[in-house]
C-alpha cells in the first residue's frame, strides 16, 4: 500500500499549503522501510509520531526527512487519542501552541498504511487555550515531569494493575498550596526517603507508583517531579454554578476543584472507562480515550 501512502502524503502537502498548517504529524507505525520513495511529494514540515514502551530510552527512527520526533507510550488508545497525546506533548515541548493548525495522518497498524487525514485546530480542540497562553498552561510543571506522569497515567489506564482497572489522581505543581488544601488519608508512603529516591523521573520508582495507585486519594508531585505524598484527600469542591460534564465522578470533581484554586495540573485516570483526563484552571484540558478491545 505504498502508493496509497504516497497519495495521502501528497494530499497532506497540498492541504498544508492551503490551510497554512504548522506541521503534519505522521504515525510512524504506518511507514514502510525506507519511509519515502525518491521524488515523493511530502509536506514541508513533518513530525514523526512513534510509540515506545516506558522502559525504552530511545525512540527508534529508521528514516530521515522529519523535522521533529514525538514519542508516545505504547498503550491501547484510539487513533484520535494517539494524536491528542502527541499534540499535548508537542505543546509541552514548545513545538506548537495557540493559533496553530496541525494535519494528522494515521490509520490501523495491522493494515500497515495510512487511511485517515484529520485537522486539529489547537484553539478549538483545547478550548482552555483560547483564554490562556500555552506557556502559562505549563508554567506550574516542568515539561519532562508532565510527560513522565502522563505516560504513567496512560499505562495505568490501558493495563490496570494485576489485571484489574484502577482509578487515581496525579496533582502536579504548586504543591505547597495543594498540601494546604488536602489531608493525609493514610501514612505517607514516601515519607523519610531522599528526594532523588522519590522522583518520578527515576524509572525504578514507576512500579512503586503503580502499586500505590490502588490507594484512595491523590498523588501530590512537586513541579520538579519529587513525589510529596500519595493517598491524599483533596478538600476542595467545584464552585457552585460551574458547568461540569455529567457522568463524571468524585475524582474528576476534586481534580477540577484543586486546579481551580491552585496553579497545579491534575491528571485523572477513570477506573470505569480507562479514560485519562487532564485538568487545568478547573476545566478539562483534554480527554484521552482507551481503545475498545
Amino acid at each position: 500500500m505504498e502508493s496509497l501512502n504516497e497519495l495521502i502524503l501528497e494530499f497532506a502537502a497540498n492541504l498544508q499549503d492551503r490551510i497554512a498548517a504548522k506541521a503534519v504529524l505522521i504515525n510512524g507505525d504506518l511507514l514502510p522501510e525506507g519511509c519515502f520513495e525518491e521524488g515523493a511529494v511530502v509536506p514541508s514540515r513533518m513530525i514523526l509520531i512513534t510509540r515506545r514502551r516506558a522502559e525504552d530510552d530511545e525512540a527508534g527512527i529508521s528514516c530521515t526527512g522529519f523535522d521533529d520526533v514525538i514519542a508516545i507510550p505504547d498503550v491501547s488508545v484510539t487513533r484520535v487519542s494517539q494524536m491528542k497525546i502527541a499534540v499535548i506533548k508537542g505543546m509541552a515541548e514548545g513545538l506548537f501552541g495557540r493559533g496553530d493548525r496541525l494535519i494528522c495522518l494515521t490509520g490501523i497498524q495491522r493494515l500497515g498504511y495510512m487511511d485517515s487525514v484529520f485537522v486539529i485546530d489547537v484553539d478549538h480542540e483545547f478550548e482552555i487555550l483560547t483564554t490562556e497562553d500555552i506557556t502559562d498552561f505549563f508554567q506550574a510543571v516542568r515539561p519532562e515531569v508532565f510527560d513522565t506522569v502522563l505516560n504513567i497515567a496512560l499505562e495505568l489506564a490501558s493495563q490496570g494493575r494485576e489485571g484489574r482497572p484502577v482509578g487515581t489522581i496525579f496533582v502536579i505543581g504548586d504543591h505547597e498550596k495543594v498540601l494546604q488544601l488536602s489531608r493525609q488519608m493514610i501514612i505517607n508512603p514516601f515519607l523519610g526517603y531522599a528526594e532523588e529516591e522519590r522522583n518520578v523521573m527515576d524509572r525504578e520508582l514507576r512500579e512503586t507508583i503503580k502499586e500505590f495507585s490502588a490507594l484512595d486519594g491523590a498523588f501530590v508531585i512537586r513541579d520538579d517531579g519529587v513525589l510529596m505524598t500519595a493517598g491524599r484527600h483533596l478538600n476542595v469542591a467545584l464552585e457552585s454554578g460551574r458547568e461540569f460534564p455529567k457522568g463524571l465522578g468524585s475524582r474528576h470533581i476534586v481534580a477540577a476543584g484543586i486546579t481551580n484554586v491552585t496553579e497545579a495540573i491534575a491528571i485523572v485516570v477513570s477506573e470505569s472507562t480507562g479514560t485519562v483526563r487532564i485538568f487545568r484552571k478547573g476545566k478539562i484540558f483534554v480527554d484521552i480515550e482507551k481503545a475498545l478491545t
